[in-house]
């Protein structure tokens, strides 16, 4: 897989495919791109288990926080890391360690974070890997969400975008 350009076909693919996120390094804090991302993902009817050692025991967003990843229930279809390109790798080594009793699928680790070692592993171990991404971007671009929200999505349309079951346009998986 080239993890410097990513098809549409396979994020929109991940993103159908899955129900569940593990968000490591989740915040409490709302003004923290991963509280904005949990509540966009709950919002798309995603389920979301926030993890991060300092608030465990706490919710964020009515969802209940684990220490570890170790500690979330399965299934757990997609290990999202909100932490540093250093932690990614031992992230995504508990996550291979854990996929079997986790049924986790895919390694995401959000904007700005990559690991090619973390990668080639999670690869070797059977799982997808997206680096230096965001799915709430992703939804939002594919869904044609963000072109309403001001942004220019680079397709000019009058028509209004038309969500699959989903939440992904169909057309995006026909490019």
């Amino acid at each position: 897989m080239n993890h410097d350009s990513y098809p549409d076909s396979y994020i929109a693919g991940i993103l159908q495919s899955v129900r569940v996120f593990a968000l490591v390094g989740a915040s409490a804090n709302p003004a923290r791109p991963s509280f904005f991302v949990t509540r966009y993902l709950l919002s798309k009817s995603y389920q979301v288990h926030p993890v991060n050692p300092g608030l465990a025991g706490q919710q964020i967003l009515g969802q209940q926080v684990y220490a570890s990843l170790a500690e979330v229930p399965a299934p757990v279809d997609v290990v999202d890391i909100f932490r540093n390109a250093e932690a990614a790798l031992q992230i995504t080594r508990t996550a291979i360690e854990l996929k079997e009793k986790l049924q986790i699928k895919v390694i995401w680790m959000q904007l700005g974070v990559r690991n090619d070692t973390a990668a080639a592993e999670a690869e070797a171990a059977g799982l997808q890997v997206v680096m230096n991404r965001c799915p709430k971007i992703e939804y939002g671009r594919l869904s044609g969400e963000i072109g309403w929200a001001g942004v220019n999505s680079g397709t000019l349309s009058s028509r209004k975008p038309v969500l699959g079951e989903t939440g992904v346009q169909n057309h995006v998986l026909r490019r």
